[in-house]
């Protein structure tokens, strides 16, 4: 391994460059979904600017923070702000939801107990399907990037996103790439990666809106329903932020079977 000398360095042209050094990294779980495949599951060198902080390093490889919970620098914890030099072995790892690593020092928080979400909008869909289950979503589909992380950083929110850019956004500190394309395979990728089968609580939110169903009088709602279904039905619930009114009709199956597979479990 070679380590670029401390002084600075010049082009031919005169303007002077910051020297280089290269350290070896080693990327573990689902982060090597980030990587150039040659470097998936192994250790390699990396060439970076010297010196350069660890968040910088990682990012620059195509990993971002948000999704890294514990770096390992010969072996000993360090923070992202820290810096590399050159000669270093480094070891990355993943958020760790499930995992109480507090003693080596991981680089956030300890995990969210209630965790609440804001996706970007290209989710719309995944969106649905997490009210389904009665999780905490904030979506738009005229969500700026800007405006998804000041709507994470004020509300404590994780990011869900399939851009890799915004999660490298210097002040988000919580976020999740899908790597999932299908919406089903999608939630049951966000259930899986953040433990939440013991969070959710099917049919307790308003789809379109987010806002917490309450039950309702059916002689509140009759006039928002339609006159066949006020007939046929005795038991509705309301959302208490738009008022949309839901009941048990021929979609409540489908939704009850959807919301097995989700959890994968089985329907009941």
């Amino acid at each position: 391994m070679t380590v670029a000398s401390g002084d600075w360095n010049h082009h031919d042209a005169g303007v002077m460059t910051q020297p280089q050094a290269s350290s070896i990294f080693r990327f573990y779980a689902e982060l090597n979904d980030f990587l150039k495949r040659e470097r998936r599951g192994r250790e390699f060198d990396a060439v970076f600017a010297n010196p350069s902080s660890v968040k910088d390093t990682i990012e620059a490889l195509g990993v971002p923070h948000t999704e890294v919970d514990l770096v390992l620098v010969n072996g000993k914890p360090r923070r992202f702000d820290d810096l590399l030099r050159g000669g270093e072995r480094v070891s990355v790892y993943p958020v760790f939801e499930r995992l109480d690593i507090s003693e080596l020092n991981r680089l956030r928080p300890r995990p969210l107990r209630t965790l609440r979400f804001v996706l970007d909008v290209h989710l719309g869909q995944l969106a649905r399907r997490l009210r389904l289950l009665g999780l905490d979503v904030v979506y738009r589909n005229d969500l700026g990037d800007e405006e998804i992380v000041q709507i994470a950083l004020a509300q404590k929110r994780t990011i869900l996103t399939r851009d890799k850019g915004i999660l490298k956004h210097r002040v988000v500190d919580r976020g999740h790439w899908m790597r999932a394309t299908d919406p089903d395979a999608q939630a049951r990728e966000v259930i899986e990666a953040f433990d939440l089968r013991g969070s959710c609580a099917p049919f307790t939110r308003c789809l379109e809106c987010n806002g917490i169903l309450a039950d309702a009088d059916p002689g509140g709602v009759v006039d928002r329903v339609p006159e066949q279904v006020a007939r046929d039905f005795h038991h509705f619930r309301e959302c208490r932020d738009c008022r949309r009114v839901y009941w048990p009709g021929s979609h409540y199956d489908r939704l009850r079977q959807r919301v097995a597979g989700l959890l994968e479990l089985p329907p009941g």
